[in-house]
């Protein structure tokens, strides 16, 4: 399992593509898949990471609630396989870049086992609280 840890900071080039931070690639050579993830953000996952998700997914929307099966839906059709080139870009699909807010700048930060992408001020906005509980030496 790769375990991916740390922020960058890049801009979406003219075309809607993305430079994948360099401590990533070697993860991604064979390409990944974009999904649209909780908070606001899309995750960008290895081959067997989002295999295992869809699994998840699966087996919520095989279930009698109609909203577990809208959810799988949504992830679905708005996920995405992508391809790294040998420079690190990679292109975020226009349905992808609209439910990120992504526009111009991208937060990139390694979440254990994928990678997620922000628009800057969504991300400030989900980090603050978790900040304070670090800063501030939080026992919960």
């Amino acid at each position: 399992m790769n375990v991916f840890v740390g922020q960058f900071q890049h801009s979406l080039d003219a075309k809607g593509r993305l430079i994948l931070p360099v401590k990533f690639r070697p993860a991604f050579e064979h390409g990944g898949y974009l999904a649209p993830d909780t908070g606001g953000c899309i995750s960008l996952w290895t081959s067997g990471e989002f295999i295992r998700r869809a699994t998840e997914y699966e087996a919520v929307s095989s279930s009698v609630v109609d909203a577990g099966k809208q959810r799988s839906r949504f992830w679905a059709a708005a996920s995405s396989e992508v391809e790294v080139d040998r420079q690190g870009r990679f292109a975020l699909p226009p349905n992808v870049r609209k439910i990120g807010a992504l526009e111009d700048e991208v937060i990139i930060i390694g979440h254990l086992s994928h990678v997620e992408l922000w628009s800057p001020e969504r991300f400030a906005a989900r980090v603050e609280a978790a900040s304070d509980f670090f800063l501030e030496g939080a026992t919960e």
